[in-house]
Formats: C-alpha cells, structure tokens, sequence
C-alpha cells in the first residue's frame, strides 16, 4: 500500500479498479492490488470484458464445455456464452473481494456487472435481465450495472425494490443525476414495504467525468478564443454533483429512510482516466477526493496516483460557488450544457453496445474455434 493509496482512502475515498479479466483473477493480481494498492472494488463493462476475452486463453476451456453439445454457433448460444463467461468472472472476483465486503459491513468489496446495452431503452427487459445476473451471480457483495437513461429509471427503481443492488452507470449531467437519485429513494420506500433488509440494499452511481472535458473542449475549439476554459468542466460538473447529492440526501424523506437501515447511493466517480494527454494524469482523482464517495480507476490511473498523485484532503466542497460560476462562462462562451449532456448520453449508450457487440462477435470466434459450424443469425 502506498502512502498517497492509503491517504486517499484515510480520505473517506472508495479505490475500485476500472477492470476485470480471468487472467487478473488466476495470477494473483487482483489480490495484490487488493493487498498492495488500496484496491476496495471492482467494476466491469462490455469494453472491458472485450479486451479480457479477446486477450489470451484463459476462457478457452470453458468455452468449449460450453460449446459441447451443440453443431452449430447461433446468436442464443453466443448470448448464453457471454451470460456463463462473464458471470463467472463476476462470482469468483466477489468471493476474492468477500473478506473486504465482510470488513466494511457491506459497503465495499463490490463487483459490478452490467446489463446488455442493447437494452438501455427498453424498461421491460432491463429489469429482466437484471434479475437474471442477480441470481446467476448470487453474490451479496455482487452490484448490478443499469444504465441511468430513461428508460432505465424505472428499472433501478424495480430492481432496488427487490432487494438488488444497483451501480447506476452512464450518468453526465445534473438533472438526469437528481433523477437517478429520486429512482433510488423509490426503490428503497417499495423495498421497505416489500418487507426487505435495506441495510443489505446498496448503490453507487457512477457519474462520468473526463469525456465532459473532452466534449465541451471540442466545442470550445470550435468557438475558439476560450483556451482558458479548457480542461476544468468536468471536475467542476462533478463537484456540482456532489453538492446536489448532499442536498438530496438531507431531506426528511431520506432521513426517515436512514432510520430504517438505508444506506445512501454513494457517488461513483467514473471515465478518471486522462483523455488529453496535456492534462495531470492523476486530477480526476486528486481534484475529487471527498469523503463517502468511490474512484474508479484503470490500472493505469491508479498507478499513476500511487507514483505521484497529490491528496490533500477535501477538494469538492469548498469549490461549489467556483464550479458555479465555470459553469456560467461556459454558458456565456455558448456551449450548451444540455446539449453536451445529451451528446455524450447518447454517444455513451452507443460505444457500450458498439463494445457489446464486439464482445459477441469474439466469443462467436471462440466457439467456431472448437469445431461448430458458423452461422450468421438464427
């Protein structure tokens, strides 16, 4: 454990790691960083599992167990593939994290997985496919990745309701993020009358912060004569974020909610890793380090805060009225702020199912690989 790891987390700060592979798990990695890096959580999406399978032979074995059987590669046998390889990663990094899930009394040792992007837009079918991680897990310390779009409010909702705990992902701006955090408070009001321990419901929600830079310095370019701008939108919607989760989380409605064993949805701050190499690689950890929050960092990320990183105790709440006014200059320079947050949204939903359907034109690969005949669709 390094020092500026362990001030990091002395700060109230959750480290997880932007990552997950079969091979992280088999070689001990996991658990050195684990052991040697603060590391308290772990969260997953199809990008990530892309590059996991896409990479070695560590799921061939499996691959063919499942493929045992069939003749031919169909779309049904390719999705239930994903289902098992995916899922099983999943089990076997919580039972790794449970000694840490143990020692927090819940609130960390997590492991996210993620609903199919393709249904980010169907209410329906998310809650379905959420169930069905949830039990194919079957890990307490599991957390079930739902996207915070419209369509998926009402999801975390229900899947909050049942007892499942939820990690909201693909949050950008403000106002989708009071939603995500009313969808929470829903949940838990129907959970406690569907009779559930709420003290076993958590949440995190994971608001994305470097592609806000990237998309409002791009529009800024475009504008042009506002260098002085570039760079800080991202940190600043963050920190903007976190003063409307204390301000939600004060009301009476929470507080009696509290009483009854809820535990907050704690912010997740997501996409740390530096987009523009001209920017401090470690400031979307050292600009947003405040209690009672999770990072979320690729490996590279969390490397570099360990070499070099500068925590320096609470850098979110004395920032608001500044975060505020950065805000207004960008609105005075004609960037819109619901258009970016509408923008990235939408290009969000579309790299993960871009990623998704890689992942399943990988593993078609890999089944092909062992003998069956391929076929394009069913």
């Amino acid at each position: 454990m390094t020092d500026r790891l362990k001030a990091l987390a002395d700060a109230g700060v959750s480290i997880w790691l932007d990552d997950l592979s079969r091979e992280r798990i088999e070689t001990g990695n996991l658990e050195d960083l684990v052991r040697e890096r603060s590391v308290v959580g772990v969260t997953t999406n199809p990008s990530i599992f892309a590059a996991a399978l896409a990479e070695g032979e560590r799921y061939d074995a499996q691959v063919r167990e499942l493929a045992e059987g069939h003749q031919v590669v169909t779309d049904s046998l390719v999705a239930d593939t994903v289902f098992a390889l995916t899922t099983t990663d999943v089990q076997r990094a919580c039972d790794l994290l449970k000694p840490v899930w143990e020692a927090t009394d819940g609130v960390d040792g997590r492991v996210s997985i993620e609903v199919s992007p393709d249904l980010a837009h169907d209410t329906g079918a998310t809650l379905h496919a959420a169930k069905e991680l949830w039990a194919a897990v079957d890990r307490p310390n599991c957390l079930i990745k739902i996207p915070g779009t419209t369509a998926g409010l009402p999801a975390i909702t229900a899947a909050l309701a049942e007892g499942i705990s939820v990690n909201v992902t693909l949050i950008f701006g403000l106002d989708r993020y009071r939603e995500v955090m009313e969808a929470h408070v829903a949940g838990i009001e129907q959970a406690r009358a569907n009779g559930h321990d709420l003290s076993a419901i958590h949440s995190v929600a994971s608001f994305f912060v470097s592609r806000v830079d990237t998309e409002i310095d791009n529009r800024l370019d475009e504008i042009g004569d506002h260098d002085d701008l570039k760079g800080q939108a991202g940190v600043a919607n963050a920190r903007l974020a976190f003063e409307a989760y204390e301000q939600f989380y004060a009301t009476p409605r929470w507080e009696q909610l509290e009483a009854d064993g809820a535990r907050r949805q704690r912010p997740l701050w997501a996409s740390t890793g530096v987009k523009n190499e001209a920017y401090r690689d470690t400031m979307y950890v050292d600009d947003l380090v405040v209690d009672g929050t999770v990072n979320t960092m690729p490996e590279k990320t969390l490397e570099a805060v360990a070499d070099h990183g500068e925590i320096e105790g609470d850098q979110v709440r004395p920032h608001y009225k500044d975060a505020h006014e950065l805000m207004r200059r960008l609105a005075a320079a004609g960037v819109s702020y619901d258009d970016v947050i509408r923008t990235l949204e939408e290009e969000g939903v579309d790299k993960f199912v871009k990623s998704w359907h890689e992942l399943l034109a990988t593993v078609a690969e890999q089944l092909a690989a062992t003998g069956l005949e391929r076929k394009d669709s069913e």
